[in-house]
């Protein structure tokens, strides 16, 4: 049975999903209706609905970085230009990179670059195929700062297409649609195939105008760079297509025909239906952050049947772990209990969402298991830090902290992250936090990621002020509150689920409902990489 519904308590996850599906259907508009008719104009089709012809029709579509940059260059640059994620194919998952003409004709803005590393790296790390649908002007010049120069600048673009080429095997597909230009031509270059498209297509190292200028010379651009140029005389592309529709159907039949890896699921579990609807998670979150509410029953509504298995279920009782299945897959579950936790016999009672030294020990050790036996772990993370205090440090809290980080870190199964609520402090980073290359991250609108909450900030920076003024029974002056102030406004606004997946912090934001559904997606994909799931791509024996 569903929970009783709660207005009081159920407004603050429904109105923030709500707010995030307004901004996701702007985002998804791109550079707006008048430059598609542009597009439409030339014969061409829209960068979205390129994506759709390519994909399966109704399969799983996992976008990735939708959010990126949508409140940066006064709002210039949805998406940043370019749309990533993970599809289906002729029945093959897919990772998906596709430039957004209707952007700045699709230029590389900072954030473009890092949208695609990551796109690249699920195709690396789940070993699967990669399409890039290119219709790029190249580099964003007022910006070239943060796109051309560095370490994880657009070279890196093209030392993972070398690595996949080279040691990885991962097929790359490149259709170049549009305009491809400069260094962007290294991408298709380095590529496996390349699809160009007759009278609309161009890819060249220097447009017509870079040539004139810096040779004099007036060339026209199909002669120069286009389809026929690249298919007949340089050899540079393999194959032609007459418009967008035959190119995507062309990529379509190339894709059908690469190797199908199975998904690894269980040979006798079928899947099953939660014990509770998914929409019935908006009925569990309090309307206050702060408050608690029964873990368990947000698993209801994701796991088959709402099974969980618990591992040691009467110890550290802060953090749940077990085994059950999401849409058949065994998955090992890592979740985070709020509320007050009652103790032992003469024991203190627990803070739910706090990793205490014998949650950390429990937690390394369910790692540990999962990890030997190749199950892939789900953290759901409402997780406010590690327990301080001389009780805490008696106990060993750093030890086992750094017992649980390593343990984590080091696994080499599959790892995703729910965030459904705090996502703070070093607990964040133990319950697989992206600096340490989980395989997918998603949060819901309700996600607030910091190193702490704003009013614990405020205490750390002014605690000793607040303190004095509260002893001496008077208001804090006006420049110390203006900047207390200043401060909360600033941490509610970096705590926005919404702020995290501007700068690409999680993969995806997504609605309650959708929640069961894209995990098991996200589990299907994973499964193609029977291998180590450990950093963004691993080299196994460099393969020749």
């Amino acid at each position: 049975m569903s929970p009783p519904a709660d207005s009081s308590r159920v407004s603050r996850l429904r109105a923030l999903t709500d707010e995030y599906r307004v901004l996701a259907a702007k985002l998804r508009e791109g550079g707006g209706a008048q430059r598609v008719a542009k597009m439409h104009a030339k014969g061409q089709l829209a960068p979205r609905e390129r994506v759709a012809q390519l994909l399966d029709p109704s399969a799983p579509w996992f976008e990735i970085g939708l959010l990126v940059a949508h409140d940066r260059y006064n709002g210039d640059a949805p998406s940043a230009g370019v749309i990533t994620g993970i599809g289906v194919v002729g029945g093959r998952q897919v990772v998906v990179v596709a430039n957004d003409a209707t952007v700045k004709a699709g230029s590389w803005w900072p954030e473009t670059i890092t949208k695609i590393l990551r796109a690249q790296e699920c195709a690396m790390r789940q070993q699967i195929p990669i399409v890039y649908l290119v219709d790029s002007a190249g580099v964003n010049l007022p910006y070239q700062e943060g796109v051309f120069p560095g370490q994880y600048g657009a070279a890196r673009i093209f030392y993972y297409n070398s690595l996949m080429r080279r040691y990885l095997h991962v097929p790359q597909i490149a259709a170049v649609m549009g305009s491809c230009v400069a260094g962007g031509a290294y991408l298709p270059a380095l590529s496996d195939v390349i699809f160009m498209v007759e009278g609309t297509s161009f890819m060249g190292l220097g447009g017509p105008n870079l040539v004139k200028g810096a040779t004099g010379q007036i060339v026209d651009g199909e002669l120069l760079g286009g389809a026929r140029a690249h298919t007949s005389v340089s050899g540079v592309a393999h194959y032609r297509a007459a418009n967008d529709v035959e190119c995507l159907k062309q990529l379509r039949e190339y894709i059908g025909r690469l190797p199908l890896t199975a998904p690894r699921r269980d040979a006798a579990t079928a899947s099953a239906p939660p014990k509770t609807v998914p929409k019935a998670l908006y009925d569990l979150l309090p309307h206050d952050h702060r408050l608690s509410y029964d873990m368990r029953q947000v698993l209801d509504c994701l796991l088959d049947k709402g099974q969980l298995d618990e591992f040691q279920p009467d110890l550290a009782q802060e953090m749940l772990c077990g085994h059950g299945r999401i849409d058949g897959h065994t998955i090992a579950v890592i979740a985070n209990q709020r509320g007050l936790i009652k103790g032992r016999a003469g024991e203190k009672p627990r803070f739910g969402g706090i990793v205490y030294a014998e949650t950390a020990e429990k937690v390394a050790y369910f790692i540990d298991n999962a990890n030997r036996e190749r199950i892939p772990i789900l953290f759901v993370q409402d997780v406010s830090g590690f327990m301080v205090g001389p009780e805490a440090e008696h106990e060993g809290i750093i030890r086992a902290g750094a017992r649980f980080v390593e343990a984590m870190a080091t696994a080499l199964v599959p790892k995703i992250v729910l965030t459904v609520n705090h996502a703070s402090g070093a607990g964040y980073y133990a319950m697989a936090g992206q600096g340490f290359d989980p395989d997918f991250i998603v949060s819901w609108p309700t996600g607030r990621m910091a190193v702490m909450e704003g009013e614990s900030a405020i205490m750390a920076a002014h605690g000793t002020a607040i303190e004095k003024a509260q002893k001496e029974r008077r208001p804090l002056d006006a420049a110390t509150q203006g900047v207390i102030d200043a401060m909360r406004v600033d941490y509610e606004h970096q705590l926005d689920a919404r702020y995290a997946a501007a700068r690409g912090f999680v993969d995806a934001i997504v609605a309650p409902e959708e929640t069961r559904e894209t995990l098991a997606f996200l589990l299907d994909v994973t499964a193609n990489n029977t291998g180590p799931h450990l950093g963004p791509f691993v080299l196994q024996g460099l393969r020749g």
